[in-house]
């Protein structure tokens, strides 16, 4: 059965509100590894490049979004970086937990950091940079996948690894 409400193109301002999410993960996970200076900074924001790069190379070369405005904004995107591939791809690809630890490490790593820093120099700022990125890296994206992400996926009704991890799949 096919949901009337998943998305061709997603309304801009769906893949806007979650790019901004990501850039304020990114940016509060390199605020709080700054502490440690450039080695630690620099480092951080590759990784979280090679993650963005990971899900466009992995998974929306073969989405039907590709070359589309889908719900993360990286579908428009994806065709700059990588060649489109065949979508039968993403139907038979399943995922795990292990494929997401590049994930949980773009907030995890910064979360870490900062525990270490409030041991070296104790402030409020680091306790409330650490509740920011954790607020936004779990209730924040959860959020927006359950409630204006997935719910209006064309891909979802097509097949998503994904959802069948998180046991969605109604």
């Amino acid at each position: 059965m096919t949901n009337q409400n998943t998305c061709d193109n997603y309304p801009f301002w769906i893949p806007s509100l979650s790019i901004l999410l990501s850039l304020a993960i990114y940016s509060f996970g390199a605020y709080l590894l700054s502490v440690f200076g450039l080695i630690a900074v620099l480092p951080y924001i590759a990784f979280c490049l090679w993650t963005e790069y990971r899900v466009l190379s992995m998974s929306c070369r073969y989405c039907c979004y590709y070359g589309k405005l889908c719900g993360v904004g990286k579908g428009l995107v994806a065709p700059l970086f990588v060649k489109k591939g065949d979508p039968k791809i993403f139907l038979e690809k399943a995922i795990g937990w292990k494929e997401l630890i590049p994930d949980f490490l773009v907030f995890l790593i910064p979360v870490i950091g900062g525990i270490i820093y409030l041991f070296i120099r104790f402030n409020f700022l680091t306790i409330l940079l650490i509740a920011a990125i954790v607020s936004l890296a779990m209730p924040g994206a959860g959020f927006m996948r359950s409630c204006l992400l997935c719910p209006n996926c064309k891909q979802r009704e097509l097949g998503c690894s994904a959802e069948k991890l998180f046991g969605k799949k109604k």
